[in-house]
């Protein structure tokens, strides 16, 4: 597989020391041949106001971004490691025809959707439906994940620590804490300060603060006036703010691909607030800049805790919630220091660092000795490895793609 020119790298860290190489030879060449026959279409949103995108446009209830230059930027990856072709696509309703068009292989879904309710698992549910292989999440943990209250109750369920919460549906009037029984029961002795958001969202949009009880119902009319949604109401939890990324267990360096017998983890990273700041201020109103964000040290025994803390809970979180591909880990501590998971993005940004700005996936590639290019053959790889060696029924073409030999065309 080519690979970008390799950049002079510090040391890997201890994790990528204890990586393995492929169980099996002949799989790993049988995966890399498989990579280099691919036809891949990057999928990111498409635009429901353009003509032919849907048959009627309707309401968004998470907040829309096209994230095309990000698609091209993986197929600009993809090209680079060696895909024999990657093209980008918007979703809608055209999508299954271009594909077939194409004779696409396999999809990268890079697309928050299009309209509608839970629009992170329309696409996926949509190649399900196709038979068609894609990197992403199955329909279900989409929609989990990216219902921030869903899946707030599943790490209730499982035993994670996080903060405590409500939904409130504006369908059914405005909220008045004094006169709601489950906020009651919920919070108990506890007047504030809380987070208010859409249950689902990205980039930090839309969320706000209430300092108390008596200020939450202007707060909660407030964010559902912007989403049109379910409103999720939390305890505030002034500590500090971290972010992790965890993926499966197939892992390039320099274009060679590696096992790790547990989920990969990448970049753990604390969030530096600025004075005053309650909450992370969305990319899309600043950039991710080295002063806004710092990987945690393990030379420095405080941060080595926090990271051994960190890289646990996310691989716990990617095996409980049989997850498939990328996701990064949004944390935050209480007044005590304990860690509580706020939520787990679905589809993390994944742009081309460019020295100036980066993304929090990649922060932490240059410890691993890997480059972007090794982060995007890392989760190909690891999704092709699921799909030929455990799911073939799912596969598609792949299974003839790999055993056609490196010398068909």
């Amino acid at each position: 597989m080519s690979q970008s020119a390799n950049l002079q790298r510090p040391s890997p860290d201890r994790q990528m020391r204890r990586l393995q190489p492929f169980p099996a030879r002949e799989w790993h060449e049988r995966i890399a041949q498989t990579i280099a026959r691919l036809r891949i279409a990057v999928v990111h949103g498409g635009d429901r106001a353009e003509a032919g995108a849907v048959l009627h446009a309707g309401r968004l209830t998470r907040s829309w971004k096209s994230y095309a230059a990000v698609a091209e930027d993986l197929a600009g990856a993809l090209r680079r490691i060696g895909v024999r072709a990657a093209l980008t696509l918007p979703e809608d309703m055209r999508l299954p025809e271009r594909l077939r068009r194409e004779h696409i292989d396999l999809v990268w879904l890079n697309t928050g959707g299009l309209q509608g309710l839970s629009p992170v698992c329309h696409a996926p549910a949509l190649l399900e439906m196709l038979g068609m292989p894609y990197v992403g999440h199955n329909p279900l943990n989409a929609a989990l994940l990216d219902n921030k209250h869903a899946f707030k109750r599943e790490l209730v369920a499982l035993g994670y620590p996080t903060a405590e919460f409500m939904v409130w549906n504006p369908d059914r009037g405005r909220f008045l804490p004094a006169m709601n029984s489950r906020f009651r029961a919920t919070f108990r002795d506890y007047h504030g300060p809380f987070v208010v958001k859409p249950v689902t969202g990205r980039a930090s949009l839309n969320i706000h603060t209430a300092e108390t009880t008596e200020d939450l119902g202007a707060t909660v009319d407030q964010v559902a006036a912007s989403c049109r949604n379910l409103v999720l109401i939390e305890r505030f939890l002034p500590g500090r703010e971290f972010c992790i990324a965890v993926m499966g267990p197939v892992v390039a360096r320099e274009g060679e691909l590696f096992w790790s017998r547990t989920p990969f983890v990448l970049s753990p990273t604390e969030r530096l607030l600025d004075p005053g700041e309650a909450i992370f201020a969305s990319m899309d109103h600043r950039a991710i800049t080295p002063d806004r964000v710092r990987l945690l040290d393990a030379a420095l025994p405080q941060d080595a805790l926090l990271r051994r803390r960190l890289c646990r809970l996310a691989r716990h979180v990617y095996l409980d919630f049989n997850l498939e591909t990328i996701v990064r880990i949004d944390l935050r501590a209480d007044e005590q220091g304990k860690l509580h998971i706020l939520e787990a993005n679905p589809k993390p940004d994944l742009k081309v660092p460019d020295g100036n700005s980066t993304n929090l996936v990649a922060l932490g590639l240059d410890e691993q000795g890997m480059s972007y290019d090794d982060l995007i053959l890392s989760i190909l790889a690891s999704r092709l490895h699921e799909l030929l060696a455990m799911r073939p029924d799912a596969a598609g073409r792949l299974p003839a793609l790999a055993d056609a030999g490196s010398g068909a065309n």
